[in-house]
């Protein structure tokens, strides 16, 4: 009986570290250095039929979630509108092959397509803007995204995560891409507290809201 019970024991002890495992497992927007509001009109495929009075839209890139988190926080607490940037050829997978294509892509001063559009751009007053921090810059993906759109006379909000590179000179590089926007300070939040952004994402909305 006694080694029935231990054994039982050890079973479950085993059980309780697996699941552990599995609660700590790592889900990082890497930094890659050695909706439910429907008034958004987007022409393609997915087109969606707008809602009424939306002023406020969060435009995002996200390869592995991170900034798509931070996205929809931002979303849920300013009733935004929400447009994700999604490259008409994938990126891979693998980080390692993301790595080397988002370096490639800087070196070339690429401009990736975005496989959707947004028409009614000119119905919104604010725009937050998120991406992930890729070799200390925006992805080559948001050049595309403000070539594509003027934002004057808009206020934009960029967000940003990343394993610990911050926002770098992102800020600075929107404000030269859209001189005429008013470009609010950002938020950067690190891979770790992505999956749970709510309470930094709050202050900054405090904090922008003041500013203005």
């Amino acid at each position: 009986m006694k080694k029935i019970f231990l054994s039982m024991i050890m079973i479950i002890g085993l059980m309780s570290l697996a699941s552990c495992g599995n609660d700590n497992a790592p889900n990082t927007e890497p930094s890659l250095t050695p909706a439910d509001n429907t008034s958004l009109e987007v022409s393609g495929e997915n087109a969606i039929e707008p809602a009424e009075d939306a002023k406020s839209l969060v435009v995002y890139f996200s390869w592995s979630g991170n900034t798509e988190n931070v996205a929809k926080s931002i979303q849920s607490q300013t009733d935004s509108d929400i447009f994700e940037i999604v490259p008409s050829e994938p990126y891979s997978d693998d980080y390692n092959t993301v790595l080397d294509i988002a370096q490639e892509e800087q070196q070339q001063n690429a401009r990736p397509v975005i496989s959707e559009s947004i028409e009614n751009i000119a119905d919104y007053d604010v725009i937050y803007v998120g991406y992930p921090n890729w070799w200390g810059d925006m992805p080559m993906i948001l050049y595309t995204f403000f070539d594509n759109y003027d934002l004057s006379g808009k206020t934009v909000a960029p967000f940003c995560t990343s394993g610990g590179s911050g926002l770098s000179n992102t800020v600075n590089e929107i404000k030269e891409l859209e001189p005429n926007a008013d470009v609010t300070q950002g938020l950067h939040i690190g891979g770790g507290s992505a999956s749970n952004p709510d309470s930094a994402v709050s202050e900054w909305l405090e904090n922008i809201e003041t500013a203005n």
